[in-house]
């Protein structure tokens, strides 16, 4: 694999008779049609849960934060993209390092929570875009072009080969894509729930094997970099915890309210007043050097 990740004259269309980004798109269709099962977008359309994201990302993310931003090619001149940027757990620190930041979120309860957090701080160069990455018109809602380009845990994308293009589209540096190895500690709760609860088996979302054969057939070769993903989440109460996840488990009813309590009961630990629900899974960086 090259040191900073090439383009060649692209892979095998149909590796092993299978188009990738077909892949990609069945697993994205499995995954959001899960019964009962609550996408992104519609669980941070709440500004109570963008805010409980924010407060959680300030509290406990601040390594993954630094690594993140350590691994960057930042300079004071970067321009930089950050495609589902939530909250600004990336798109704050990085305002400061560089000329400017463009934040792509569609979910308005992240914007909003976004947009407080860059006037409560002073900061003048954030530009934010509402708008999903499928969405967007690189001609009329983006600056230009970025010397880098970041989706940190954010490629719910439907057709991943389209919005790599797009990115590549904009891309004066490099593209960096942090997602899934296995399956994060969030979804291993949900697919040992999701059969008592309803019926039915959850379907995880596609993982970065998926992406890197998607890569591959489009003859990008990226640098494939592995690092451990902690998840913690902290109440003050049993019914915090359980108002937070009862969207989230799909819980609509007595007897899924009474599955998810007991389920979550045999989980969760006390500490410092607060009960604690943590446990790890694994994330990848993969990225390359655009060549234009």
């Amino acid at each position: 694999m090259a040191k900073t990740g090439t383009h060649g004259t692209g892979g095998d269309p149909l590796l092993y008779g299978v188009d990738w980004n077909e892949v990609w798109k069945e697993r994205m269709r499995l995954h959001q049609s899960s019964e009962h099962f609550a996408d992104s977008c519609h669980v941070w359309k709440k500004e109570e849960n963008a805010k409980r994201y924010d407060t959680i990302s300030r509290r406990d993310y601040g390594r993954r934060v630094s690594q993140t931003l350590a691994g960057l090619e930042i300079t004071p001149d970067s321009r930089v993209l950050d495609i589902g940027s939530g909250p600004g757990t990336l798109a704050i620190p990085l305002s400061g390092r560089v000329t400017g930041v463009t934040a792509a979120e569609p979910a308005p309860g992240m914007v909003k929570v976004l947009a407080s957090n860059i006037r409560n701080e002073g900061i003048d160069n954030i530009k934010i875009v509402q708008k999903a990455w499928e969405d967007i018109d690189t001609k009329s809602d983006l600056a230009d072009t970025y010397d880098i380009i970041i989706a940190s845990l954010s490629l719910g994308m439907p057709d991943l080969r389209d919005a790599v293009r797009k990115m590549e589209e904009v891309c004066s540096g490099t593209v960096n894509l942090y997602w899934f190895v296995d399956m994060p500690f969030w979804e291993k709760l949900y697919s040992l729930t999701w059969p008592e609860l309803h019926g039915s088996s959850y379907h995880p979302g596609p993982k970065v094997d998926c992406l890197f054969m998607v890569l591959y057939q489009m003859g990008i070769y990226p640098n494939v970099e592995m690092m451990t993903l902690d998840k913690e989440y902290r109440f003050s109460g049993p019914d915090e915890m359980y108002n937070h996840f009862r969207s989230r488990f799909g819980v609509t009813e007595d007897r899924g309210e009474k599955i998810m309590r007991r389920y979550l009961s045999t989980l969760v630990k006390k500490e410092d007043g607060d009960l604690v629900l943590s446990g790890n899974s694994v994330y990848a960086k993969v990225w390359w050097r655009c060549m234009h």
